[in-house]
């Protein structure tokens, strides 16, 4: 048989397909208006585990791939339902309840919490995210969230990601801990340079001071010094500033340029980091959940249980809306036997009624669900 015609078969074998899988649809609509009334649950995982049973009995060696194309048709359909089926859940709340305050164009000026002092990258973070704001400097992350929790600030801004040293877990933490929300984000090239006070020359250099995730991001400088000591502290800003009034010619700083000027330091080497392609998302946080226009961004931390095909099934969501995923990370939980949490980020629009079913469908599935808001990068 010639290829063309093989085709030809497919192609009316595709036309039946098609014409069935409207059919099922249509009866997973109908399923959904019954569980509706009845109030009963959308997962019905015996009701499944049966016919995908009956399915790799009957499909002989293909057993494989036909048990794949019902898991994904079953996911297909509870999608569906889920968009149909109207239940409370937290996230559904406060989704509706963030559209609602969101309505106001992003503000540009306000109060905000800024971890460290002038000159640092979470300043200039700050000034991109409100070019008219005023800034309130403390000392930590911690801070920076219980300034925001307590109304102290309305906004704060924090780094969450590095390109180079990946997730600011402790960042995260602390948006869990005390249930803030993203509300917009921003990416900054980080450029690294060690500074010191002018006429000190790198030999002279016993100790040096910087940020733990800078420290990070030029590690392969810094482990081929012999006899230097690096201190980590606050903020990179901070460590140069502390160079600067310290007085003390063996200290050095990795900070950045502007820092150089503002503290009257100079560059004794430019080319420290890791990577030439060294960039740090930062975040801006708020207590009352907002979605601003133009959101297009959604993060989250889900845990599920520790079984095979878990992680498929939460992916199987997003494949079925076409959801890009930009983001996956697992994360150790303290103290358990293997548990891990997961950081995913999704370029997709709570506005979108489907897009808000799935999320309300996977905190129905998911042991953990934290929905850490949904807003835009600039």
């Amino acid at each position: 048989m010639e290829l063309s015609e093989i085709r030809l078969k497919i192609d009316a074998v595709d036309d039946q397909l098609l014409n069935l899988f409207l059919q099922r649809m249509d009866l997973a609509e109908e399923v959904a208006a019954y569980k509706n009334e009845h109030h009963l649950p959308i997962l019905n995982k015996e009701r499944e585990r049966a016919v995908l049973a009956k399915v790799t009995e009957n499909a002989g060696e293909r057993e494989r791939y036909a048990y794949h194309l019902f898991s994904t048709l079953f996911e297909l359909a509870r999608s569906r339902q889920a968009e149909l089926i109207s239940s409370a859940t937290k996230v559904g709340t406060q989704v509706r309840a963030s559209l609602e305050a969101g309505r106001e164009l992003f503000p540009q000026t306000g109060l905000i919490a800024c971890q460290g002092v002038e000159g640092g990258n979470s300043q200039a973070a700050c000034d991109r995210l409100f070019p008219r704001g005023k800034l309130m400097y403390v000392k930590t992350f911690e801070a920076v969230a219980s300034a925001v929790e307590s109304g102290l600030c309305k906004f704060g801004v924090l780094p969450i990601e590095n390109s180079s040293n990946g997730s600011v877990r402790a960042v995260y933490a602390l948006l869990q801990e005390h249930n803030l929300s993203i509300v917009r984000s921003t990416r900054l090239c980080i450029r690294h340079e060690l500074l010191t006070l002018p006429g000190v020359t790198q030999d002279d250099i016993t100790e040096i001071y910087s940020h733990e995730q800078a420290i990070g991001q030029c590690s392969r400088f810094l482990n081929s010094l012999n006899g230097v000591k690096v201190i980590p502290c606050d903020n990179t800003a901070a460590a140069a500033k502390l160079v600067a009034e310290s007085g003390n010619r063996h200290a050095a700083a990795i900070s950045s340029h502007p820092c150089a000027a503002l503290y009257g330091l100079e560059c004794i080497n430019g080319d420290i980091q890791n990577s030439d392609n060294n960039y740090t998302r930062f975040v801006c946080i708020t207590k009352n959940p907002i979605i601003y226009a133009g959101a297009n961004r959604i993060s989250l931390v889900i845990a599920f249980d520790n079984r095979p095909g878990a992680l498929y099934e939460i992916l199987s969501k997003l494949a079925a809306l076409d959801i890009n995923l930009t983001k996956l990370e697992s994360c150790p939980v303290a103290g358990s036997d293997f548990e891990f949490i997961f950081f995913l980020e999704l370029e997709a629009d709570c506005r979108d009624a489907s897009v808000l079913a799935m999320l309300e469908e996977m905190e129905r599935s998911c042991a953990q669900f934290q929905f850490l808001g949904n807003y835009a990068e600039i």
